[in-house]
């Protein structure tokens, strides 16, 4: 990792190497919205994809990073996607949430990818 990177930075650019092998199409990252920040907007198949990045330190960060993506944190992101999709007018096209945990330790980095992590997009009914 770079000095002049931060953790959450190169963390998101390790989750983007790791998503474009997987086959996604990165359209979008940090997409700043009044809301908050999209980490990565993306492609899979016909489906429009938001992806939360965790990085973490350490031999338990992949479990750390995952965890950390609660059900506050999940509301939110929600929150962040219909934005996105009402101001893209994109509100009929299907989509769904994926989280990838990038970790860094001793031996070097690994990235886990949980496809649909979680499902909401509206269907909360605190929106």
């Amino acid at each position: 990792m770079s000095d002049k990177l931060t953790l959450g930075q190169w963390g998101e650019q390790e989750a983007v190497r790791f998503l474009r092998k997987a086959g996604y199409r990165v359209l979008e990252r940090n997409v700043r919205t009044p809301l908050g920040e999209i980490d990565i907007v993306a492609r899979q198949g016909g489906v429009l994809v938001f992806v939360e990045v965790r990085t973490r330190r350490g031999a338990e960060g992949i479990c750390r990073a995952l965890e950390s993506v609660n059900a506050g944190k999940q509301r939110r992101l929600d929150r962040l996607a219909l934005w996105y999709l009402k101001e893209k007018n994109l509100s009929g096209c299907r989509a769904r949430f994926d989280v990838v945990a990038v970790c860094q330790d001793a031996k070097g980095s690994s990235a886990t990818l949980i496809r649909d992590a979680f499902q909401s997009l509206g269907r909360n009914p605190r929106l």
